[in-house]
């Protein structure tokens, strides 16, 4: 049987009409490296009772632990794994159910075990999740410790769509990549995760794991185009441009000293039509990047 499933895969991945998505063997070994530049990552992934960070509560914690070359981003070994549930204290509705297959009776009683996090997590240079705006607001909320470290995000600190990727979601970019994994249970995602950082990205040919470690030591700029009028809401929000209901204002977030300038250039002639106008910048580094606690925030005349 196995032998006859070899040679249908031999044959499919030779024709050129067909793709074979193979399922994800998670590695412990990726490459042996100078031991003198490794550093410390983890790849972290959550599963919560919805997406509502005041509301709703971790369920899951996955993590992976493993080293890296810090000049390129190449794995090494994988270190340990760490997979947690815990009961939010509250019925799990059934829409996140549907979504993570993380019930009542799987949780009930349970608590992830804070000490043991941050044993995990000792000597970490760098956390990354896919999506990190998402997670690492529900994990500050819910374990401190993740205030202190670095977060990068291969979400938002990677140019999938400039590479030719068709979405940025996790489970379409690994079918890019060859293979499949059970989506939406933390430590799978993990595993996954991992397997993409070291991927090649199609155009650059850059690792992906390097381009979020690039993005690490860049500060990024979140901006308030305050007074904007009304009118120029689908200008924005074409751009990309977010509501803050409790600021009353669209804002964006740019990665680095040039995007901040072409940001602002493009504010001042495409929302206010040239005039005067000030606008709101809070800068952030990778220790409050992706958080809800604030960066420093001044105005600025444009």
């Amino acid at each position: 049987m196995e032998k006859s499933i070899a040679e249908a895969v031999e044959l499919l991945d030779a024709h050129a009409d067909y793709r074979v998505i193979r399922r994800l063997m998670p590695r412990t070994l990726f490459s042996e490296a100078a031991q003198e530049n490794l550093a410390r990552g983890v790849v972290v992934d959550t599963e919560t009772t919805g997406i509502d960070h005041g509301r709703d509560a971790v369920i899951e914690l996955g993590m992976v632990l493993f080293e890296y070359d810090r000049g390129t981003g190449q794995a090494c070994r994988v270190l340990a794994s760490f997979d947690q549930l815990e009961d939010p204290g509250f019925p799990i509705p059934a829409e996140s159910v549907a979504v993570h297959g993380i019930t009542d009776e799987m949780v009930r009683g349970k608590r992830i075990d804070d000490e043991a996090v941050a044993g995990f997590l000792e000597g970490v240079e760098l956390v990354v999740a896919h999506n990190a705006k998402f997670d690492r607001v529900f994990l500050e909320k819910r374990l401190p410790i993740f205030e202190s470290l670095p977060w990068g995000c291969s979400l938002s600190q990677v140019d999938w769509n400039g590479e030719g990727m068709g979405s940025a979601k996790l489970d379409y970019i690994a079918y890019q990549y060859g293979f499949f994994y059970e989506a939406h249970r933390a430590e799978e995602d993990c595993y996954a995760l991992l397997e993409i950082l070291q991927q090649n990205l199609p155009k650059s040919k850059r690792r992906v794991l390097q381009s979020v470690l690039d993005a690490l030591p860049q500060k990024s700029y979140q901006v308030y185009a305050t007074g904007s009028s009304f009118e120029s809401k689908d200008v924005l929000k074409a751009r990309r441009y977010r509501w803050d209901a409790e600021k009353k204002s669209w804002h964006i977030t740019v990665f680095g000293d040039e995007a901040l300038k072409a940001e602002v250039a493009w504010l001042k002639d495409s929302v206010y039509n040239g005039r005067k106008a000030r606008v709101e910048i809070e800068v952030h580094n990778c220790l409050t990047r992706f958080s809800n606690r604030p960066g420093n925030r001044a105005a600025r005349e444009i």
